[in-house]
């Protein structure tokens, strides 16, 4: 069972802010063997979606506001702990996501930029591809809209 919890930036205690990193870095850096900035500066206008398990952080997004990133709302840096996929946590983050979106944000159209090889899992959210395939930071991407 995933603990979820939604803050701002200002509102991440430095353990928090710390496994995020941890979590972004061990995921998109090492497990995909791709060197990239992680640390844009957008974390701070970003809202933060933590999915803990047993106090653990295991599951996270970040979400931004229409304007902020994209011109619609959007969901980013979605990521799950390799040794917790197999829960389906993946599908619990982003339900998390879309939900404070369409409630906290009122907006209900939201873009992201997805790794193409994880088309189907957004296909199966509602996401919807949209344009050709583009290269971010080395890896095969899609843009798809909810």
């Amino acid at each position: 069972m995933l603990t979820i919890k939604t803050i701002s930036f200002q509102e991440l205690t430095t353990n928090e802010l710390y496994a995020i990193l941890q979590l972004r870095s061990e995921v998109f850096v090492v497990e995909q063997d791709c060197v990239y900035q992680d640390l844009d500066y957008k974390d701070q206008k970003a809202y933060h979606v933590l999915g803990f398990k047993n106090k653990k952080l295991v599951a996270y997004t970040r979400l931004f506001k229409s304007g902020d990133y994209f011109n619609e709302a959007s969901i980013g840096r979605v990521v799950v702990n390799k040794t917790e996929r197999e829960h389906q946590y993946g599908f619990d983050i982003m339900k998390a996501s879309i939900e404070f979106i369409r409630k906290q944000f009122n907006q209900a159209d939201i873009r992201i930029s997805a790794q193409c090889y994880l088309k189907k899992f957004y296909n199966n959210l509602g996401f919807k591809e949209e344009g050709d395939e583009y290269l971010e930071d080395g890896i095969p991407h899609v843009s798809m809209v909810l």
